[in-house]
């Protein structure tokens, strides 16, 4: 028997931005947990069983250094451009340090949290 992953968590500031950033991006659903007084929590849910969840919880201190884990999106139709156009529309920005001929576009979300767009 090996262990399931069933959360990517991500600290936030703004859990709830963040949900609905991750939400729009994936086309899954944002949901708000029950979570203990004054702590808000949301997660976003797969349309496809098994697939782990995207969960944001609001912690105090804001993001300070680079991500040590990133997820990788696949545009649609494999269409790189467009689907950058669509994710700056929600709130990404590209940021500087883009590899030289590298085929992937790197992004952060809102809050910074790095995450890269494949080509």
């Amino acid at each position: 028997m090996y262990a399931s992953i069933l959360n990517v968590t991500f600290d936030c500031t703004d859990a709830k931005a963040q949900a609905m950033f991750w939400a729009a991006v994936t086309g899954w659903t944002a949901h708000e947990r029950d979570a203990t007084p004054g702590h808000v929590e949301y997660a976003v849910v797969p349309s496809s069983p098994g697939t782990p969840t995207l969960y944001f919880t609001t912690v105090p201190e804001p993001k300070r250094a680079k991500n040590r884990i990133h997820l990788d999106l696949v545009p649609p139709g494999d269409d790189q451009q467009a689907e950058l156009a669509r994710l700056a529309g929600l709130g990404a920005r590209v940021l500087d340090s883009q590899p030289p001929g590298m085929s992937w576009i790197i992004l952060a979300d809102p809050e910074g949290n790095e995450f890269c767009l494949e080509g």
